[in-house]
């Protein structure tokens, strides 16, 4: 909208308007601190509602019945909140990116697309206690659908990164679909958009886990999308120069904000959690981000502590179905495995923000070496 404004007021009225606000650099800090302020001063009024509306937490003890003793203490708290980081992230969106942009349109869609799914799944075990809510099936269909649009949308604007995929510490392409290969990287892009939001989903098991963790991968994803909108840079970085992918850094520049925002309320001891609303609309964009940026490897490095606890489920999973019902793990996802083993909750999320630092630092690290 700011674009838009400024567009009007020199085209009509041949009002200056100072050429900083245009800047994609001004607008991520903008994005940035508009959903940091608006998650921090409406969070308390969100909670109220939130607490009113009795959408307290759900404790799973089907896999890990100590979970209950473990976690009683958050039983009532608050769940839905991702209703104030998605709502946070629409504002700034509408506020500062450029609303002609196709990447505006697609994060626009994908955000409320998926943070209604999560909701609708938040209230069914709202409404129904001893509802799991969506059933599984469901939730993965709908979350394929939205990938599978975002991914043919792509191929029908013949997008020109569409089909070529890097690694990070490569220099160039590792290769290029073209034709009727593109199908498969129509696959790739489903299931990296669909396995993004649902390790976010998984990872949001402990107070301000997900939210900080998420905080760190926004930001290296964010500073590769604004290099890739500098034919100099990208060139000189020997990266995918990305015409308007200046748009993607402002939105997820926005995701930083409203997550940082968000912890003010959602660090230990919890006083709300983001639930199904919140986590799988953040893990699908950032899946977005990733596949629009042409980083998928880039996103399984810096967000590796969300590949890590979505590989412990699946291995706790085949191994308790082949293994005649033997546990990897004392309880998955990941961090509840340290839990059972006698870590504090704050030290197991303070030791998963170091590693996601530090795989965050790796990842920009790559930039400059390749």
């Amino acid at each position: 909208m700011l674009l838009l404004l400024i567009r009007f007021l020199h085209s009509y009225f041949g009002i200056h308007v100072p050429a900083a606000f245009s800047y994609s650099s001004t607008r991520m800090l903008l994005a940035a601190i508009t959903t940091l302020l608006i998650t921090i001063f409406i969070g308390p009024y969100c909670i109220r509602k939130l607490y009113e509306l009795k959408t307290g937490q759900s404790i799973r003890v089907e896999d890990c019945p100590l979970l209950v003793e473990l976690h009683k203490k958050k039983k009532d708290t608050p769940t839905m909140g991702g209703i104030l980081i998605l709502g946070s992230m629409l504002i700034s969106l509408i506020l500062w990116m450029d609303l002609t942009s196709i990447y505006t349109l697609i994060f626009f869609v994908s955000t409320i697309f998926l943070g209604l799914v999560g909701g609708i799944d938040d209230y069914l075990k709202m409404k129904h206690k001893n509802s799991k809510g969506l059933s599984s099936r469901k939730k993965f269909a709908l979350q394929v659908l939205l990938a599978a649009a975002v991914g043919i949308c792509l191929i029908w604007f013949k997008s020109p990164q569409i089909g070529t995929y890097f690694l990070p510490f490569m220099k160039g392409a590792l290769f290029t679909l073209k034709g009727p290969l593109l199908i498969l990287g129509l696959l790739i892009t489903i299931f990296v958009i669909t396995g993004s939001s649902n390790a976010v989903n998984l990872t949001d098991g402990l107070d301000g886990l997900a939210a900080g963790t998420l905080v760190m991968s926004a930001g290296v994803l964010a500073l590769f999308a604004f290099l890739s909108n500098n034919l100099e840079v990208s060139r000189y970085l020997n990266i995918l120069y990305i015409e308007g992918s200046s748009e993607i850094a402002v939105y997820l520049s926005a995701m930083l904000g409203a997550c940082l925002g968000f912890l003010w309320y959602n660090g230990y001891p919890a006083q709300i959690f983001m639930g199904d609303t919140g986590s799988l609309a953040l893990g699908g964009i950032l899946g977005i981000a990733a596949v629009l940026l042409r980083r998928e490897a880039l996103l399984a490095i810096v967000g590796g502590v969300f590949v890590m606890e979505a590989l412990s489920v699946i291995l706790q999973v085949l191994s308790y179905r082949y293994r005649n019902k033997k546990r990897v793990f004392l309880c998955a996802p990941l961090h509840h495995h340290f839990e059972f083993k006698g870590w504090p909750e704050t030290k197991v999320v303070l030791r998963f923000w170091i590693i996601a630092l530090i795989l965050g630092l790796i990842g920009i690290i790559s930039v400059k070496m390749q």
